[in-house]
Order: structure tokens, then C-alpha cells, then sequence
């Protein structure tokens, strides 16, 4: 965190552009905010969404698209979720019992987080007036309270408004990968940020989920930026067509 802020931003929107954000892309967890966990697990997608935050980085610096970024864990306070979900501050994650959570002060996380996190992505999104919204995420190959392999390399996550979704599942699966359309999870249920700052707007936006496997290193999230940037483009630009 930066001057006590639980987001950073970088790069400047361009009235009318596409920007990032990426909710879960920190794993950090301040030192007043003791969670009670073993430290290897803050390297984990129970504490931070793996590889997000290197291409988040990217696309801001590389390709000219701004992006908002967390600056804390998810397991300090979930800014993935609305302020009244269960799971806003969890008290457990795949299988793991987070001690520090339990019978936390909720209300303080939320006034200390995910209120000063989206007080500032409003005031962002509103001078930006993007054209698309990207919301960067990912998953992992397969939890580790099941069995299932998640074999979708990439995927795209909305809830009503599906148009530029549709567009990008079409465009990554032209790029010979395997799509997941609201897989391994659905976006009617998992889409809190996008349905408060893009749908409640009438936003365009992509909620992108990739396999952490597919963006480990930063080559990997490089490529995958490039990627994003082209067919975030591709997307705006169809949608403009439709104006």
C-alpha cells in the first residue's frame, strides 16, 4: 500500500479508452491485520489472483491502457464483493480457516479498504467515460478441496450484459485456446465490481479470468497483455459499429 491507500493507479486514461482493473492483484496484508495464517499461503490464489498484477502493469506501461490495482490481499478485505457478502472479510478460503478473520470488525475493513478502493475507481471511471472496461482475474488449475481440473485456459465472466463478452470469447477461441463462457464460475453470481461500476453504468466491460499456469512468469504475462490489448480493441471497436 501506498500512502496508506489500498489501490494504485497507473498509467493516465484517455477520455473515451480502455481501462483495467484488477480487484485481487495484491497479496499484501498490513502489519496491524493479523490474519494468523502460515506465510506460504499469502503466495497462494487464496491471498492474491497469481499474475495479475504483472499484467496489469503491462498493459498500463506497454500498451497504453490505465489500470486501477489493488493494493491488498483478498483475504484482509475482499474488494471483489459487495459490502454485505458473507465473504467480504472470509473467514475461510478452499479448504483454509483464515483465525484472524474470525469475529473480525468488518465495518473497520470496510471504512479502512473497500470503500476508499471504490470511492476512487468511481471518481476514475468517471473522468475516463471508457469505451470498455477490462476486469482483470484468474483461477487456478483446480482447488484444492476438489478434484476437478479446470481446463479452460482463459475465460469470460458477465452477468446482464453480455456484448462485449461474446465478442471475446469468439476472439480467443480464433486464437486457438480453450474459453470458458462463465466458467469455473458464473458471473450472474461472481461479478460485484463490474456490477456496480460497469452494468449499473451501462459500461461495456470484459471480466477476463486466465489459468494462473498460463501467466507464472512475467514473459508469459507479457504475451498475454499483447494479447488482451488486441482483442480488447477488436471488442471496442465492434461495439462502437453498433452505435
Amino acid at each position: 500500500m501506498i500512502d496508506g491507500l489500498p489501490f494504485r493507479q497507473v498509467g493516465q486514461p484517455v477520455p473515451g479508452r480502455i481501462v483495467c482493473v484488477a480487484d485481487h492483484a495484491s497479496n499484501f496484508v498490513p502489519p496491524d491485520v493479523p490474519l494468523g495464517i502460515p506465510d506460504h499461503l499469502l503466495g497462494t490464489h487464496i491471498a492474491v489472483d497469481l499474475g495479475t498484477q504483472g499484467i496489469a502493469d503491462i498493459l498500463a506501461r506497454r500498451h497504453a491502457v490505465p489500470a486501477h490495482i489493488a493494493a491488498v490481499s483478498r483475504l484482509v478485505c475482499d474488494l471483489h464483493r459487495a459490502e454485505t457478502s458473507a465473504s467480504v472479510v472470509p473467514v475461510s478460503s478452499d479448504g483454509h480457516t483464515i483465525p484472524g478473520n474470525i469475529g473480525a470488525n468488518v465495518e473497520s475493513r470496510l471504512a479502512r479498504f473497500h470503500r476508499p478502493y471504490h470511492a476512487a475507481l468511481a471518481r476514475w471511471l468517471d473522468d475516463a467515460r471508457p469505451e470498455l472496461i477490462v476486469a482483470l482475474h484468474s483461477f487456478t488449475p483446480r482447488l484444492e478441496t476438489s478434484d476437478e481440473e479446470r481446463p479452460w485456459q482463459v475465460a469470460l465472466l458477465y452477468n446482464q450484459d453480455d456484448r462485449a463478452a461474446r465478442r471475446a470469447i469468439r476472439l480467443f477461441s480464433q486464437e486457438g485456446l480453450k474459453v470458458g463462457d462463465n466458467q469455473p464460475y458464473s458471473g450472474k453470481q461472481l461479478n460485484a465490481t463490474m456490477d456496480r461500476h460497469a452494468e449499473a453504468k451501462g459500461r461495456p466491460y470484459l471480466t477476463i479470468e486466465i489459468r494462473q499456469d498460463q501467466i507464472a512468469t512475467r514473459a508469459q504475462q507479457a504475451r498475454w497483455a499483447a494479447l488482451i490489448t488486441d482483442i480488447a480493441n477488436r471488442t471496442a471497436l465492434a461495439l462502437q459499429g453498433e452505435r
